[in-house]
């Protein structure tokens, strides 16, 4: 067993408001340079829909991620061979199309004393060649608040499976945020694919950069990437990507995207994990499986055993100490109520969501004297469209949470209204009121301090403790160190 530490996220969808707080916060930070104007690192897409890029989702067009080839793992978008037979010419990068031409408006024209014979407007313009724009035909979230005709949203693969005939009409649609950002994936496809090797996985924390340095700008992290989180510097001729945040990170503080998170939908921690285990794992045939199996690899903090092996593999006490208090454990391991967005894109991600509620349909509820938060069945968003994203369509994981998170409503509902009954816990829930009123405590509103739990970094460790801001890509001024690249790339 060889234990390692990782970083990771778990976002729970019920609160996100999609007020993109998130996503602003993280574009003036990290995406201001000339070049990556259409880059969100971290965006707010709105479900259903064909997402951003358009129809990220369907890799039998983007070929992003892994599959299996006679029970071995190799890239969907081809191995070795065939990335260097194509190195100038990478067939599925996705388009400027595909994510959008980015533009600004001539606000200028409005500040004029001229008059106008219509009514004053700033026309969109260009920013890739300067031109006015007839119109603007995408954005990172064109299906905002079931923006367009559901004949478009309804090619959202997660409708596979699903009679959709039910929600062509828009008293019986539904809608749900979904904010996606880097997985940093411990079975990361955009390092497998980058010719120049010039993607890591840091090996203290887990999480996935960039060394420009070494970066040529081929792209094929771009394509392999199955959520199309890695984007090329059209100007720098880079690539670039979330590097989620860790100079806030390694200093004990969260991201961004979760500091300034309106709803405090965002929580981080530490997740200690079998590294020998990624291969096995990830190479599972059933997909519907991938879930569980990935659930497999994370190990218990609290174990003695774990607690002992990890101290002597070189897991630092501050690390061992933040998994226990880990709030994206208990969420991933001990209540399962988070889940992996597609795990059978094999890449293991480790940015996990907790899955919506949703209001019930009229037709299927009956009087006001019944439970007004209605069971899973009554709900508006189908179990199968979630699971879909989450469980590579396996319903009775997804079904199993939501239950979860409607009995913990229920029963708070009665304690607030002093009703001396609470609402019955089914022994499939396997949760007892403790676990539930824990539960409460950090879905609801939860301090800073439970919502992340993130450990500092040791720089006493380091072979060049310099060489730590220049981890992203900046030029290494101070030292010569190398970045470990934990999966070989080529």
């Amino acid at each position: 067993m060889k234990i390692k530490a990782q970083i990771c996220m778990v976002l729970n969808l019920d609160k996100c408001i999609g007020c993109h707080t998130c996503s602003v916060s993280c574009k003036n930070v990290w995406t201001t340079r000339p070049g990556i104007e259409y880059t969100w690192f971290n965006n707010v897409e709105t479900k259903p829909g064909k997402g951003y890029p358009t129809d990220w989702e369907n890799q039998n067009r983007h070929k992003g991620g892994w599959t299996l080839d006679r029970e071995k793992l190799v890239l969907l978008q081809g191995g070795k061979t065939k990335i260097l037979s194509g190195i100038f010419a990478n067939l599925h990068m996705p388009s400027i199309d595909d994510y959008y031409e980015p533009f600004t408006f001539n606000f200028s024209v409005l500040q004029k004393p001229v008059k106008f014979v219509t009514p004053p407007s700033a026309r969109p313009y260009s920013i890739l060649t300067g031109k006015l724009m007839d119109d603007v035909k995408n954005g990172p979230n064109w299906d905002d608040d079931l923006g367009g005709e559901f004949k478009t949203r309804k090619e959202d693969t997660n409708f596979n499976g699903v009679n959709t005939d039910f929600y062509e009409e828009f008293e019986k649609t539904f809608m749900y945020y979904v904010p996606r950002l880097c997985e940093h994936c411990l079975n990361a496809a955009c390092v497998a694919s980058c010719p120049s090797g010039a993607i890591y996985k840091r090996d203290e924390d887990g999480i996935v950069l960039i060394d420009e340095d070494k970066c040529r700008g081929w792209r094929y992290c771009v394509s392999g990437c199955p959520y199309k989180k890695s984007y090329f510097n059209w100007v720098r001729k880079r690539s670039e990507k979330c590097v989620f945040c860790y100079p806030k990170i390694q200093n004990g503080k969260p991201t961004l995207c979760a500091e300034t998170c309106v709803g405090r939908i965002r929580y981080i921690g530490v997740i200690l994990y079998d590294q020998e285990k990624i291969k096995e794992y990830s190479s599972v045939k059933d997909p519907a499986k991938l879930y569980q199996a990935q659930l497999n690899m994370f190990l218990n903090p609290n174990d003695p055993d774990v607690e002992k092996q990890a101290l002597e593999q070189g897991i630092s006490f501050e690390f061992l100490q933040a998994a226990k208090k880990s709030p994206v454990y208990k969420m991933m391991v001990e209540w399962k109520i988070a889940f992996p967005l597609h795990p059978e894109y094999r890449t293991l991600p480790m940015t996990w969501y907790v899955p919506t509620l949703s209001p019930f349909v009229y037709d299927n509820y009956k009087t006001e004297s019944e439970n007004i938060i209605p069971n899973v069945d009554q709900m508006r968003i189908p179990v199968k469209f979630q699971a879909n994203m989450f469980t590579a369509g396996d319903e009775a994981p997804v079904r199993l949470a939501i239950q979860k998170l409607v009995i913990l409503r229920n029963n708070m509902k009665n304690i607030r209204e002093n009703k001396e009954t609470l609402e019955p816990i089914p022994a499939e829930i396997e949760l007892n009121k403790e676990q539930l009123a824990e539960m409460y405590q950090y879905l609801a509103i939860a301090p800073y301090e439970m919502r992340f739990v993130i450990p500092t970094r040791r720089v006493d460790l380091a072979e060049d403790p310099f060489a730590l801001r220049a981890e992203s890509g900046f030029p290494k001024i101070f030292g010569k160190t190398k970045p470990k690249n934990l999966f070989g790339g080529m």
